[in-house]
């Protein structure tokens, strides 16, 4: 079945026949539900959604609506089995389906691929071709769906110029005129749509009528609303002018159509970095086409100061993008053999630095680690005999990033944060004062001291205002979550219920980022799976959750659940080590966990040895973010099923 809202609401069965899903109210809730994008959402928020002034039954109304639309979109559902699409969660509902199977989602992820790799624009052309009409067009008057309407909307016009923009960077595009002139009618202030409309005219041979096309965009923007055009529009202008043969495409809004160096376009990579979002993700890919640009140049010094330039703080030992971070340490790596052992030691160590930053451990082979470690240990030993207080602190986040080589070292971790701490408070690096609270409440976290990783959560937002850190809220309101699942299993403490609402809502704000995949994927689920364990209760089989990186770790656990006892067991036999990261003891718990509740006494031995040196830490609270509890109760079930071998 799937699900369309990119005009009016419909459900269609897989072989494309209609679901009849009742009335207008029936089909906001779906609608709402489908705009949560797979989040739970309250009864009451759903209440005052669905009505100005909410009836005296509305709550039994709406639940009237959940069962309707629960018997119309799963048919064939059994008796009192429970509903797998449209589920109750928590003091809500949410609609339990593959972003593949709902078109609004198919077209956000269309467009995403779009910016990151032309090639994907068969995709977005589908995508586009999938509209309807007005999005969510049968729900009227309710301000959610306004919102929604004029958000998708939005994402649909950037789809249209977006696509005329990769026709054109293509060599084609010619045949856009038409479209590209009914849009600017249509949508006179988007400024890059003139521009695009330009572009396509100058590439049918039509430059009088390009040039004639820039000049009424600037009377409008003149004269109609008082700017300027833009810089890139202005540089259109000219090129036709001069009678260029070939327009360069637009430049991103990050350099502002300003021809940059290389060094200059690193540094404001680097200024970019600290802002978050997609300031972020925009900066990194700036940053990898300033450093290949430097090599092209043949300075050897040149590189080595652009790839030393980006000191931006990393807490997570996954990394977002693994292949340009791969292409980041191997260029390092290829300038610090230009360099040779006797170069400059401040742009060594700055290079050392960043391949032990860029090399997250969670990514890499031994041999990489290895590397990784060394690099580390060098650059931290260079920055202390130069003295410089900003390149040390450099150094020792790498040291930071490296230290994963084995469960059990959050005290080690905590003293390396602590002294960013201190040489970033002493010396006014603010941004590296963040990372050294947040290494610090991770490590607190893991050690089971609540009180003082509240502590440092509360000093990192304080810093986050002046240092403008938009992801410190998010990941200490996550550290706030993990705190409340850890006092839930406590006497007297809240709910299992209320913990994994306080989850729910860390999980929103985190992926409202969408800066982060390597952090981000997988997290929630497996925060779920920790509240179950700390209760008691088997791992959650809800299909629609996405394990990331961690499924083959979750697997049995879920398989358990369902008592598909024996596929349990090939999943435990088939996972591999955990890697070396943030996750590592948590990973292994669940490992000790599977292995004793399978009486597999051989792998039970190898996760206790693993454990051993943690079992004075809490499984999960190296992130910071999520627990399973204390690792002694995993290394005790462990080390049980291990005698009975």
């Amino acid at each position: 079945m799937r699900i369309d809202v990119l005009g009016a609401v419909r459900a269609l069965r897989d072989d494309g026949t209609p679901v009849d899903l009742g009335g207008p109210r029936h089909r906001e809730v779906l609608a709402r539900l489908v705009a949560a994008g797979g989040r739970m959402v309250s009864t009451d928020t759903l209440v005052d959604d669905l009505w100005a002034e909410p009836p005296v039954r509305a709550v039994g109304a709406l639940r009237t609506f959940v069962a309707a639309l629960r018997r119309a979109i799963e048919p064939d559902r059994p008796p009192r089995t429970p509903p797998r699409v449209l589920v109750t969660e928590g003091p809500g509902y949410a609609l339990r389906l593959p972003r593949a199977q709902v078109d609004a989602h198919r077209f956000e992820d269309a467009l995403a691929r779009a910016r990151r790799a032309p090639a994907a624009l068969t995709d977005l052309d589908a995508a586009l071709a999938a509209w309807r009409g007005p999005a969510y067009a049968d729900v009227t008057g309710s301000l959610w769906a306004r919102r929604e309407r004029a958000r998708l909307e939005e994402l649909r016009l950037e789809g249209l110029e977006l696509r005329a923009r990769l026709l054109l960077d293509s060599g084609s595009g010619a045949e856009l005129v038409a479209e590209l002139g009914a849009h600017v009618t249509e949508h006179p202030w988007r400024e890059p749509a003139w521009g695009l409309l330009a572009r396509a005219l100058h590439r049918a041979g039509r430059q009088a009528d390009a040039l004639a096309t820039l000049r009424r965009a600037r009377t409008m923007l003149v004269e109609q609303l008082g700017l300027d055009p833009g810089a890139d529009l202005q540089r259109l202008e000219a090129d036709i002018l001069q009678g260029a043969t070939t327009l360069q495409p637009a430049r991103t809004v990050w350099t502002a159509g300003v021809r940059l160096g290389p060094r200059t376009t690193v540094e404001l990579a680097r200024t970019l970095a600290l802002a978050g979002g997609d300031a972020l993700v925009h900066s990194r890919r700036d940053r990898l086409a300033a450093v290949q640009a430097a090599e092209r140049t043949g300075d050897i010094a040149l590189t080595a100061r652009v790839i030393g330039a980006y000191d931006v703080p990393a807490l997570w030992s996954r990394a977002d993008d693994p292949e340009q971070s791969r292409a980041v340490v191997a260029a390092a790596e290829r300038t610090l053999t230009a360099l040779g052992a006797d170069g400059p030691a401040e742009l060594r160590a700055r290079l050392l630095a960043t391949v032990a930053v860029e090399s997250r451990s969670a990514d890499l082979s031994g041999t990489g680690r290895e590397r990784a470690g060394r690099a580390a240990r060098e650059a931290e030993a260079l920055a202390r005999e130069l003295g410089d207080p900003a390149l040390l602190v450099f150094a020792l986040n790498g040291v930071f990033l490296q230290s994963f080589t084995r469960p059990g070292l959050a005290a080690a971790r905590d003293a390396t944060g602590a002294e960013i701490l201190n040489l970033a408070t002493r010396h006014e690096l603010p941004n590296f004062a963040v990372l050294g609270r947040l290494i610090r409440l991770q490590s607190a976290s893991a050690l089971g001291d609540l009180d003082a990783a509240a502590a440092h959560a509360r000093a990192a937002e304080r810093l986050a205002v002046s240092t403008e850190a938009s992801l410190v809220p998010v990941l200490t309101g996550w550290f706030r979550a993990r705190a409340t699942a850890a006092r839930s299993a406590e006497p007297g403490g809240p709910s299992a219920a209320t913990a994994a609402a306080r989850y729910r809502a860390a999980e929103d704000a985190l992926a409202g980022t969408a800066s982060m995949p390597g952090l981000h994927r997988g997290l929630f689920a497996l925060a779920l799976l920790g509240l179950r364990l700390l209760h008691g209760r088997p791992a959650p089989t809800d299909p629609a959750l996405d394990w990331g990186p961690y499924r083959p770790w979750a697997q049995p656990l879920v398989l358990l659940a369902q008592n598909r006892v024996e596929e349990a067991r090939a999943a435990l036999s088939a996972a591999p080590e955990p890697p070396l990261d943030h996750m590592q003891e948590a990973l292994w718990c669940l490992t000790a966990h599977a292995a004793a509740r399978l009486g597999e006494p051989p792998i039970a031995a190898r996760a206790a040895t693993a454990l051993h040196p943690a079992r004075t830490e809490h499984a999960g609270g190296a992130t910071g973010m999520l627990t399973l509890g204390p690792v002694a109760r995993y290394l005790t079930e462990a080390e049980t099923c291990a005698t009975q071998g």
